[in-house]
């Protein structure tokens, strides 16, 4: 086992500050452009549409939305399910605020199921188990490096009559047995907000769907329940949750590189996740191996002792970073909603043990080296 110098001076960071220097020119070359254009159209315009395009041919989906962020993209597409008061959403008890409150924020209530073990996506057993007649959709997420199984999950829907929403917010380029992340569910949502794989410099989001009915009421939604033709004319009572113009134009020129940064985050967690293979007798768990269902958003390990391996990486030059340290159950905000004599032992274990590590696209062959060797020399 190796024994490594402490190295603060020259920490590698979680969240790198550099994430677009490389595209500085790029970035105020398109604000000028928008902001010269003689149209003066700052937000859902011409831009917008090529980027909507963009993505609608790369995904091989009937209809993308673009709106004004991941968030905002789950809340339409509830509204537009027609998921309301006295409607149940099953959701995963380990994850991101918005899968609860965006439930909430339409009346609905959030039914927690718990994850797998080891993927920590939605358990489908644990799911079905908790079908009512009330509820009304089924929720999953992709968490960290895994795609959830959609296979069973649409499966599970279609037996009960649910609508399938696909919170694919983390999982831009994952695909699943040729399918990609985002084209599972009635709908899926990704966030471009800028640690996503695909992020930009600003919140942004858009819809996934192939059902035109839910498509036309979510791009009246999110601009006041407008039709995008006749203004001032208000069909429903809509959100402002629409798209820059600034963000579209950079993503349209910066999407040409997204394969080889995908590329880059798949080499280095198979890199991590071979190296830490042999840690699990020692109580450190990678996730599992493999590129099908597989992102590459944040890499993240499964430590018993996991605030000891973080200081640990601290002492010696890596930063980490814990993502949602209480299930959402748990959470003051949502555990009015939880069943009082509910139990979610694998979500209550990822929350205690979940430690994520570095893992963006402009990491060197060095900087990766150095993470795994301080994973590998944390002490038994």
């Amino acid at each position: 086992m190796t024994t490594l110098p402490a190295d603060t001076a020259t920490t590698i960071p979680f969240f790198p500050p550099d994430l677009f220097e490389d595209d500085r020119d790029l970035l105020l070359d398109v604000v000028r452009d928008v902001a010269t254009d003689p149209a003066q159209r700052f937000i859902l315009g011409e831009r917008t549409t090529r980027f909507e395009e963009l993505l609608r041919t790369d995904l091989g989906a009937e209809d993308v939305i673009a709106c004004g962020s991941g968030t905002t993209a789950l809340t339409l597409v509830l509204r537009a399910t027609g998921v309301t008061t006295g409607d149940e959403v099953i959701v995963p008890a380990f994850g991101c605020a918005p899968l609860a409150n965006t439930v909430l924020g339409v009346g609905a209530t959030p039914v927690f199921a718990d994850v797998d073990p080891h993927t920590l996506v939605i358990d489908p057993d644990a799911a079905e188990a908790l079908v009512t007649p009330r509820t009304k959709a089924l929720m999953p997420a992709h968490m960290f490096s895994v795609m959830a199984d959609m296979p069973r999950l649409r499966a599970l829907a279609t037996r009960h009559g649910l609508r399938l929403i696909e919170d694919s917010a983390v999982a831009q380029g994952a695909v699943l047995d040729g399918r990609p992340a985002g084209t599972w569910g009635d709908a899926g949502v990704f966030s471009f907000v800028q640690v996503k794989s695909f992020g930009g410099p600003g919140e942004g989001g858009v819809v996934v769907t192939g059902d035109p009915e839910l498509a036309r009421t979510v791009r009246m939604l999110r601009n006041h329940g407008q039709d995008g033709v006749h203004r001032f004319r208000h069909h429903l009572i809509g959100l402002n949750s629409r798209f820059d113009e600034v963000l579209a134009a950079f993503q349209i020129r910066r999407h040409p590189g997204l394969a080889r940064r995908l590329a880059r985050r798949a080499e280095i967690a198979a890199h991590y996740t071979e190296s830490f293979a042999p840690l699990a007798a020692r109580g450190v768990l990678p996730p599992p191996p493999g590129t099908n269902g597989r992102c590459y958003y944040v890499y993240t390990l499964l430590a018993e002792r996991r605030d000891d391996l973080r200081h640990h990486l601290a002492a010696h030059g890596v930063d980490s970073h814990v993502y949602y340290p209480q299930p959402l159950p748990h959470q003051p905000a949502f555990a009015h909603a939880a069943a009082p004599d509910g139990h979610w032992p694998h979500a209550e274990r990822a929350a205690r043990q979940c430690l994520s590590l570095p893992v963006y696209p402009h990491l060197t062959d060095a900087q990766v080296e150095r993470i795994t060797e301080a994973v590998l020399a944390f002490p038994a």
